[in-house]
């Protein structure tokens, strides 16, 4: 670039960011006295007047782009646009999201084909999410709870019944994968703790013992149990009280990342966190949240994936993560934990500061039986970061 640069110097270079050198150069390279004043027009005003403003980030503007070309059918341009898109590390669930929304707002026909040459480019790119069919046993399927308060539930599959149950301010989507895998042999549910997700945040605080009598009531309507209970953090907590209060309704336990007591020092750690979600929302503890369930080589090597568990914690209510932090802090189960009488496994992440190993030593000291794996290369979100062992692992031991 020269030094004195002009619109159209600086409509290119933001041409190039959004598009590619390649499409850039043959665009311009290819001009003739016929068309060379529109690429100069669109080059300083398209590019540099408009995608230059300071008002929208560069992510939103092509998610906008995309929506737009959708509803005017300008498919060309919307190929264009959208390959950019996912060449330029825009998610591929804020894509999805956009054409979901433009299937109300443009049409189900211009959806159908947005769908449909994204899949393709998505393919072409090497980044095709797994198949997710909808037919009879594998479909996903979505409801609440008739009591209350109503919890948002999901099943699928078909075989013996395991219950999947989220970390703390997460929601049922953190297990798709795991509940993918297990599906051709199990029906699996997920449901959302109450104040997280698609289920109601009523006033809190909340109790421990509400959340393990959420989970029992979720079970008997089911008319499932006993079940095979995968919990991690929050949800092992919960796992553990369910085993201990109501061991009828659980057929076997894997308690992963999670603890059944919190040290006097710990306990002061939550009450700060509760007084920042207070105050400043979840937005103020994200980054913090983000560094305890991810360790530092998957945060650098997996922004996409990072993006996405950040904007679901986001999502939460701040209300219902503070409500159920209260929960969390006082976590008591260590001393019944001899009670626990179904087969057990015990995950734990070898880099894992939010639950340490020593926490999940303690719980497998004390349940009968249980059996402890450690997880190298994992921290608090082993079943994102490990997936494949950590699904190796669970159905493992379901079928054993």
């Amino acid at each position: 670039m020269p030094e004195q640069q002009d619109d159209f110097d600086r409509g290119v270079k933001n041409r190039r960011a959004v598009l590619g050198d390649a499409w850039v150069d043959q665009s311009l390279d290819n001009t003739s006295a016929f068309n060379a004043e529109f690429q100069s027009l669109i080059t300083r005003y398209a590019w540099h007047d408009i995608w230059g403003r300071p008002g929208l980030d560069t992510t939103t503007r092509r998610l906008l782009v995309l929506g737009m070309t959708m509803g005017l059918a300008r498919w060309e341009e919307f190929e264009l646009h959208c390959r950019a898109a996912v060449r330029g590390g825009v998610p591929v669930e804020k894509i999805r999201e956009t054409l979901m929304q433009g299937a109300i707002y443009c049409g189900v026909p211009a959806a159908n084909t947005a769908f449909k040459l994204t899949t393709q480019i998505l393919r072409d790119e090497g980044l095709l999410p797994p198949p997710a069919p909808l037919s009879a046993g594998v479909r996903t399927s979505s409801h609440h709870t008739f009591s209350r308060p109503q919890l948002k539930v999901a099943l699928q599959g078909e075989g013996t019944p395991v219950v999947l149950s989220h970390a703390l301010g997460l929601e049922l989507g953190m297990w798709d994968a795991l509940a993918a895998a297990l599906a051709p042999r199990h029906e699996v549910l997920r449901y959302d703790h109450r104040g997280h997700g698609g289920s109601a945040v009523p006033a809190g605080p909340y109790r421990m013992d509400e959340l393990v009598d959420d989970a029992a009531r979720v079970i008997r309507e089911w008319g499932a149990g006993p079940v095979a209970w995968v919990g991690l953090s929050l949800g092992g907590m919960v796992g553990q009280g369910l085993a201990i209060r109501h061991p009828e309704l659980v057929r076997s336990l894997v308690l992963a990342n999670t603890t059944a007591h919190y040290p006097e020092a710990a306990q002061a750690a939550w009450a700060q966190r509760i007084a920042a979600v207070e105050q400043g929302g979840l937005e103020a503890i994200a980054g913090m949240v983000m560094e305890r369930y991810f360790h530092a080589g998957f945060r650098s090597g997996r922004p996409d994936a990072l993006a996405a568990f950040r904007a679901a914690l986001l999502r939460t209510s701040a209300a219902g993560y503070a409500a159920t932090c209260h929960a969390v802090r006082e976590v008591d189960w260590l001393e019944r934990l001899p009670q626990v009488r179904c087969p057990t496994l015990v995950i734990a992440g070898a880099l894992d500061v939010g639950a340490p190993v020593a926490m999940s030593q303690a719980i497998a000291e004390r349940i009968p039986g249980a059996r402890l794996e450690v997880l190298a290369e994992a921290s608090h979100l082993s079943v994102a970061e490990q997936p494949q062992q950590f699904a190796a692992l669970v159905e493992g031991f379901l079928g054993a």
